[in-house]
């Protein structure tokens, strides 16, 4: 068989998991494990993304969430008292999301610069619905996308917050992202899509502290508090939510971020301009989790270091029991909603 004809045989194989795990998501659901959204109006929608808008009081800021593309966007907005979404709605923000559609829902030659396009005109878009400019909120592969706006258009936004967001890949910063580099085979740039199971295999070996030993570990730790333990299980049911990225978006993520590490030199080249951190001239507010190996501190640290003087702020803990994986404790975590997303509502509000 061909190298061509293996990769494509493996992705069909992963694209049957995808649903596997859905359903078995869906059947989590019947026990009560499903997402409890906060409600929400789409306000846009493109052929790769809509924009949700929830309701506001119109007493605090506007922010816009950028989503990570991998899995579900309910992260966020989990359910009514593990929901980083209704925590700032409580304080008078008003909350857009930028939701990403999958690949087989929409177009698939998408890459980097269609995906920062599309932030940009959200960003737009939020401007219009308000008449002012928004603070650019993400995590993950989100914080990514919307640091690489900001990095294009600094003005356009009144102010961006990272959160566990990788921004520097220089070898030795992080485990995880070497080990991915290794990892990811070079036929992936075959795949139109490529199925979120895939990803997620890949991920786990790149990091099985992280994906399963950590894991295993929190799950046990979370037995004796029953709101860490239904927690962990929220999170389980939310991570088999599979859903596939285009293949132009994983392969230019994977060569120019990971391995040629573009952005943090510099040398990122978005509609004809080369952009990095001494682009990035927005108030910016990046938080570290210290336990989360995917996102290691000095992925944050590096780029914040190489910003314009005064621009940058860190914020750093130590993580959540519960949370599952430490990447996404700061969006669900006791200790996080307790002590760091107040500080990050109060940057906002100075700013």
């Amino acid at each position: 068989m061909q190298p061509s004809e293996t990769i494509r045989e493996a992705a069909r194989g992963f694209a049957v998991a995808d649903i596997l795990r859905r359903a078995q998501g869906t059947a989590l659901d019947l026990v009560g494990l499903g997402p409890r959204e906060s409600e929400y109006q789409i306000v846009a929608s493109s052929s790769g993304w809509r924009l949700r808008s929830y309701s506001s009081s119109g007493r605090g800021p506007t922010m816009l969430i950028v989503s990570a593309p991998i899995k579900r966007p309910y992260i966020w907005d989990l359910a009514p008292a593990l929901s980083a979404v209704r925590l700032c709605e409580g304080q008078g923000f008003h909350i857009f999301l930028l939701e990403w559609i999958p690949p087989e829902e929409s177009e698939h030659g998408r890459g980097l610069v269609e995906f920062v396009d599309d932030v940009g005109k959200a960003v737009a878009r939020v401007a219009d619905e308000v008449d002012a400019r928004p603070f650019l909120v993400g995590h993950s592969l989100g914080g990514t996308l919307a640091a690489i706006w900001a990095a294009l258009e600094p003005e356009s936004i009144r102010g961006l917050v990272l959160l566990g967001s990788p921004l520097c890949f220089r070898p030795g910063i992080s485990r995880f992202g070497d080990a991915l580099v290794a990892l990811a085979p070079v036929a992936l740039t075959e795949l139109d899509t490529i199925p979120g199971s895939l990803v997620s295999q890949l991920s786990a070996l790149a990091s099985p502290e992280e994906f399963m030993w950590a894991r295993s570990v929190d799950a046990t730790l979370s037995l004796a508090d029953a709101r860490a333990s239904e927690l962990h299980a929220r999170i389980e049911r939310w991570a088999l939510d599979e859903v596939s990225l285009p293949g132009k978006l994983v392969v230019e993520i994977l060569q120019w971020l990971y391995r040629e590490d573009r952005f943090c030199r510099g040398v990122l080249r978005i509609r004809g301009q080369s952009i990095g951190p001494s682009s990035l001239r927005s108030p910016t507010l990046a938080v570290a989790n210290t336990a989360d190996q995917v996102v290691p501190p000095a992925s944050v640290t590096n780029f914040l270091g190489a910003m314009p003087t005064g621009y940058a702020k860190l914020l750093t803990y130590s993580g959540d029991v519960g949370a599952c994986l430490q990447h996404l404790a700061v969006l669900v975590g006791r200790l996080a909603h307790a002590q760091i997303w107040p500080a990050i509502m109060s940057w906002m509000n100075e700013h």
